[in-house]
């Protein structure tokens, strides 16, 4: 299997040129408003989870590292997701910009990835926070299901398929992520409260971040978190 990215073929009139990132806890949605934001500026949506998962899938060393540590349902170390994103940010595609998605998790890696940026020759980035509340978040995640093809996310609760497994668009089946299975879920959110919380104190900080109220809509969402990068980007 190739790890090579897909290069998009048409550049949009208005360049992103810079990283942003999309933070909140697991299931606040920041899959779907990456690729939305991703493919309105023809950019990469960079998941390290979609990654980890590639390298898992072709059999690399990283990969093997990772897979164990993903089934039991704990953080991967930053040893091995930062050899990804660093590797990752270096491809051509990236070169205008790119949306991140579930990275950085910690002020750590935050750092490291300021001091990435600044090498490429990016501005900081814009970090949008998606706030939801943690019922919404329990039924989100379990009632998730990705198609097996394309990657199309859906909710049996909230966005079901029209035909229950499998996809709208090209008719793979859709399957539930072992680390979304619900005695998988209580830990990951321990560990985003642990781990990632201290991230937003920092960003705010820095007067990087802004808020969006997540509980609403996916196209409620999409339009707010459209608003708050175009106030961002004239505000930097």
């Amino acid at each position: 299997m190739s790890l090579s990215p897909v290069v998009p073929e048409k550049r949009p009139a208005e360049e992103l040129n810079r990283a942003v990132i999309l933070l909140g806890p697991p299931g606040a949605g920041k899959g779907t408003q990456a690729k939305k934001l991703a493919a309105k500026y023809a950019v990469p949506h960079l998941s390290t989870g979609d990654m980890l998962r590639e390298h898992i899938a072709a059999g690399t060393e990283l990969g093997a590292k990772a897979k164990p540590i993903m089934e039991r349902g704990e953080l991967v170390p930053d040893s091995l997701v930062l050899r990804i994103v660093a590797d990752r940010i270096e491809k051509p595609d990236c070169s205008h910009g790119f949306v991140f998605d579930g990275f950085p998790r910690t002020v750590a890696q935050a750092h490291y990835l300021g001091e990435l940026l600044k090498q490429h020759g990016f501005r900081r980035p814009i970090v949008i926070h998606l706030v939801v509340d943690t019922s919404l978040i329990l039924r989100r995640i379990t009632g998730r299901r990705m198609c097996k093809v394309g990657g199309e996310i859906y909710n049996i609760y909230e966005r079901p398929p029209k035909v229950e497994g499998r996809c709208d668009n090209d008719g793979g089946e859709l399957a539930q992520r072992p680390d979304d299975r619900e005695e998988i879920v209580g830990p990951r959110l321990k560990a985003y409260e642990k781990q990632t919380e201290p991230l937003v104190a920092y960003y705010t900080r820095l007067g990087l971040l802004y808020d969006v109220d997540a509980a609403k809509s996916v196209e409620e969402v999409e339009q707010s978190v459209w608003k708050t990068l175009h106030l961002a980007r004239g505000g930097h």
